[in-house]
């Protein structure tokens, strides 16, 4: 524990200094408080024995990347400790003193560290790791407002596990496909430099023509060899384009609303959002947020530039005294059935249970959502890779009958 050296006023205006030994300087102002001093000057005394404990003991300096399952396992921990009662510097405490995750256990000093310097939790997440974004602090930022931290931090659990199950299912669902894509790809090759050459001197022996099948699949893999240095050119100028337009506001938000319309993939987005919007939503309004500020909340943790502008009219409306379905009504981004759930729970005067209701049913479509996802998507790999084998065998085929044909009536 360090020394601190302080200069202070007591209660009878003179002037007395000493050291204290406190965990930082913020507990170390508390006890000069405590005693009835005014401190004037607080500096922390090092020796060198101290200085390569603190190097030994301390979190380190900079944000620390955390994977997504870190991420996951933190945030489900932090939530369970904070459910069982546990004040927050507690619970970071007993991450960073037993967790084995070294990513873990470096976030939770350094988050730990923060709180003690008396910074906020959604704060201390920016400097603590990159890995929480916008959206988790706005909401951790929420959570704090409201006194619901923990269920927060529970529903971004939930949340993230949802994202991270989409992508290992996705991914395992692709597997298949592309190991066949694969070796689409490799025959396509052979094809062209091996097969072709030796069946186009064959026909030109046997007298025949190329079938118009195959003539047109050597000229397209002529083509592709010819002119691979030109067609990268272009995909690359086109996605560094694309890539600036997207950069600047109104092509972020030209493709924010591009996403929520994409075939399989947008259906995905859109009940992701509505799925956050309505957990969110429902454990601000259930633990006494007021509604514009609960909106004014989600408007800062919604990532999606074009939602966002969207919800600064909502906001505006809001506030200016028009009900929240009414204005929600009017955005034909918002569903219909989300809107009437609304209207339900103002004339009620049970908004936050309406909201929890709506969340279920999202909940259940995105899961379906996903499931369609994981489904067409192997499909439509395999319907494409079925297309270009069977193209390449019919080409095959039918230029050895021709040879064959030629050879037999010579």
């Amino acid at each position: 524990m360090p020394a601190f050296l302080y200069t202070a006023v007591d209660a009878a205006g003179n002037k007395v200094s000493g050291d204290l030994n406190c965990r930082n300087k913020s507990e170390a102002y508390r006890e000069l408080e405590a005693k009835s001093l005014t401190p004037v000057q607080v500096d922390v005394i090092e020796d060198d024995s101290a200085k390569a404990r603190q190097k030994k003991s301390s979190a380190p300096s900079g944000p620390v990347a955390l994977p997504r399952t870190a991420l996951i396992l933190l945030t489900e921990e932090l939530a369970d400790l904070l459910d069982a009662g546990l004040q927050l510097e507690q619970a970071l405490r007993i991450l960073h003193d037993r967790q084995q995750h070294k990513g873990i256990k470096a976030v939770a000093g350094i988050l730990r560290d923060e709180i003690r310097e008396g910074a906020r939790f959604s704060q201390a997440l920016k400097k603590a790791s990159p890995s929480f974004d916008e959206l988790y602090r706005n909401l951790v930022s929420a959570g704090e407002a409201s006194g619901s931290l923990s269920d927060i931090l529970s529903r971004l659990a939930v949340n993230l596990k949802q994202l991270n199950d989409l992508q290992k299912r996705t991914i395992s669902a692709m597997i298949y496909p592309t190991v066949v894509m694969v070796f689409c790809v490799i025959l396509l090759v052979v094809f062209s430099t091996v097969l072709m050459p030796m069946l186009t001197k064959l026909m030109k022996k046997s007298g025949q023509e190329l079938p118009l099948v195959t003539e047109l699949l050597i000229k397209f893999t002529d083509f592709i060899n010819s002119w691979w240095w030109l067609i990268l050119s272009i995909i690359t100028v086109v996605f560094l384009v694309f890539k600036g337009y997207i950069a600047t506001k109104s092509g972020r938000i030209w493709w924010d609303k591009t996403k929520l319309k994409l075939p399989a993939f947008g259906p995905v987005i859109a009940g992701r959002f509505y799925a956050q919007f309505s957990h969110s939503m429902a454990n601000l309004v259930n633990n006494g947020v007021p509604l514009m500020n609960a909106l004014q909340l989600m408007k800062r943790g919604t990532v999606n530039r074009y939602i966002q502008g969207q919800f600064e009219t909502v906001v505006s409306d809001v506030g200016e005294g028009n009900s929240l379905s009414r204005t929600l009504s009017k955005r034909t981004d918002f569903p219909a059935s989300l809107v009437d759930r609304v209207a339900i729970g103002e004339q009620s005067g049970e908004l936050g249970r309406a909201f929890s209701k709506a969340a279920k049913k999202y909940d259940e479509e995105l899961d379906t959502h996903i499931s369609r996802l994981t489904s067409v998507l192997p499909m439509v790999m395999l319907v494409f890779v079925a297309i270009i084998v069977g193209v390449v065998a019919y080409s095959v085929i039918t230029t050895i009958f021709g040879s064959m044909k030629g050879i037999g009536g010579r």
